[in-house]
């Protein structure tokens, strides 16, 4: 149920009230044990529920500002698996709630038989440049990138957080990779592993490791070094 705020001392403040614990610590809430939590936005009769994996803490801060950066993953093609499709969601959903996240999809090419590989990735990369927009950060997700371990890709994006104003975009390849003119176009290039997944796995791979680099961030459980 939710809290009537004002028993808090506080009628500005947010309620939250979950099937578990609460630790309050300033203005920062953490929850343990949770199954659903109930949030009222501050200034607002609005309520949210949400429901949270069993022991998975929340960070309940409504007063955090927050920060103008973007983040999206851009690929190339639908996924097809339906359980690729379950768990990129979930962790989409996860990241929502630290940062402004999205998954863009572009369509994937017809009729590639005809086109040769040089030529497949030509027309993708026309169609990966028309997508960006000005003043974007891109970060090509590339096997001959910047290797990290987790902690440090942690680091990293909080380095972004505090110096991209708009758009930060991470961008998976079709099949064969990237074009010459995304290369070019590109800022950074980040590797997720020195073997080799196809297209469609490393988005689950890379979603999954942008939630744990957040909830690091965010002094989660999620993490264990």
């Amino acid at each position: 149920m939710l809290k009537d705020t004002k028993s808090l001392g506080n009628s500005k403040a947010s309620a939250c009230e979950s099937r578990g614990f609460v630790h309050k610590k300033k203005k920062v809430r953490f929850l343990t044990h949770l199954h659903f939590m109930m949030i009222t936005c501050p200034g607002t009769s609005t309520t949210t529920h949400i429901d949270i994996p069993d022991q998975l803490p929340y960070l309940c801060n409504l007063n955090q500002p927050k920060n103008p950066m973007k983040t999206v993953l851009l690929v190339v093609g639908k996924t097809v698996e339906k359980h690729y499709i379950a768990a990129i969601n979930d962790y989409v959903e996860r990241t929502k709630h630290y940062i402004s996240f999205d998954m863009e999809v572009i369509p994937e090419l017809k009729n590639t038989k005809k086109l040769s590989m040089e030529q497949q990735k030509e027309k993708e990369g026309e169609l990966i440049l028309k997508a960006l927009q000005p003043g974007d950060v891109i970060v090509l997700l590339d096997e001959g990138g910047k290797e990290f371990r987790s902690v440090e890709f942690a680091s990293w994006m909080e380095r972004k957080l505090n110096t991209v104003n708009r758009r930060l975009v991470f961008i998976i390849g079709g099949p064969y990779g990237f074009s010459s003119d995304v290369y070019q176009a590109a800022h950074e290039k980040v590797s997720l592993s020195k073997m080799t997944f196809s297209h469609q796995m490393v988005r689950l791979v890379f979603v999954e490791q942008l939630y744990r680099a957040m909830n690091i961030l965010n002094g989660g459980p999620y993490h264990h070094e």
